[in-house]
């Protein structure tokens, strides 16, 4: 058990190691976004702007969004009265309100989670889920997805998807003014520094999109870890990530948006390392079967 309280301290520290990384490149996209389009501090306030603008929308009602692109439609105790039941009895485990509740056709064995907060949370599961898990399994996966509600993962996330394009935004903004205008570039001595500017302006993104996809790694370890500790059962969510794995189906409706939401890669995607959504499930698995 302290092997267990270790591991969610140990991914807790290193996510919101990882959000001071992105604050950092935040601002330093924002001094070279101002020089470089010479707007200054109102440059920064106008990408700042646009950036909230375009993310407050999906933060607001990405719940919805999620599940309609999903395919997911909600169902009640009465159709899926097993599944109900376990949601319920982990949400008041877990100490929060029970979430809403919804079903994906697809024979594809998954499940993710959604809402801003545990007041407007909302799991789905997939219908090839419900037909191979068994009991254990089953809570293993809920507690996982009821984890990243009361963790705060999807306003976590959304934090982070609005700091990430906020560098991209400004990034582009940046470049655009530098193609089309001559700028600064008429200053005596900044020629190296704008071309270091305009460096790190285009690799910017890149990297804030690679430090939004670690802390997506970081925050399933610590899924996993809150979820074996609600159950009080690793082994479950293990036996469960296995039969995921062994499987090698492709849910129809998710697409690059939504994978970083559900437990496992839902679109068996080629890249791995830094640039996959989800950590190796192997590693997850043994990490799990040790505690």
């Amino acid at each position: 058990m302290v092997q267990l309280y270790d591991q969610i301290s140990g991914n807790k520290r290193k996510s919101y190691l990882l959000m001071i990384i992105v604050f950092i490149l935040v601002l330093l996209v924002g001094y070279f976004f101002g020089y470089l389009t010479g707007l200054g501090d109102f440059g920064i306030l106008l990408a700042f702007l646009l950036a909230i603008f375009y993310n407050i929308i999906g933060y607001y009602y990405s719940d919805k969004i999620v599940m309609a692109i999903s395919g997911a439609r909600e169902v009640d105790k009465k159709e899926y009265p097993y599944l109900y039941n376990t949601i319920e009895g982990l949400s008041i485990a877990a100490g929060i309100p029970t979430p809403r509740m919804y079903v994906i056709e697809d024979d594809a064995p998954n499940a993710f989670a959604t809402g801003r907060d545990p007041q407007h949370g909302a799991i789905a599961v997939t219908t090839g889920l419900l037909k191979i898990m068994n009991r254990q399994e089953l809570e293993g996966v809920i507690a996982h997805e009821m984890s990243h509600i009361k963790n705060y993962d999807i306003r976590f996330a959304t934090l982070v998807i609005i700091l990430v394009g906020m560098v991209s935004i400004m990034g582009n903004i940046a470049l655009r003014t530098m193609f089309y205008s001559r700028g600064r570039r008429e200053e005596k001595g900044a020629g190296i520094f704008i071309i270091i500017g305009l460096v790190f302006m285009i690799l910017a993104p890149i990297f804030g999109e690679l430090v939004r996809l670690a802390i997506s790694r970081k925050r399933e370890f610590l899924a996993d870890a809150s979820g074996a500790l609600l159950t009080r059962y690793p082994k479950g969510l293990a036996s469960a990530l296995e039969k995921i794995g062994k499987t090698k189906m492709r849910v129809k409706n998710a697409n690059e948006t939504t994978a970083p939401l559900y437990i496992a890669d839902p679109i068996l995607g080629k890249l791995l390392g830094l640039f996959s959504t989800h950590p190796p499930i192997e590693e997850r698995i043994k990490i799990l079967r040790s505690m």
